[in-house]
């Protein structure tokens, strides 16, 4: 499974966003945009909802099942 900044990395290039174009679009710093492609960020989920949103991506939860 893909990770959260590799998809969100991936689907911004496929759609010809910087990341500068990307942040302004969702309404969030450049910096967060770098953080999240990074891996590096404790993600808000309203900022993270915005981002997903403009790159057309969904949060989804699933109930695990028990181990």
């Amino acid at each position: 499974m893909e990770s959260l900044a590799e998809l969100s990395r991936q689907r911004r290039k496929a759609l010809r966003l910087t990341q500068a174009q990307l942040a302004e679009l969702a309404g969030v710093s450049e910096r967060y945009v770098r953080l999240v492609e990074a891996g590096k960020v404790s993600v808000r989920l309203d900022k993270l909802q915005a981002l997903l949103e403009v790159l057309g991506l969904r949060l989804r939860v699933e109930l695990r099942s028990p181990s």
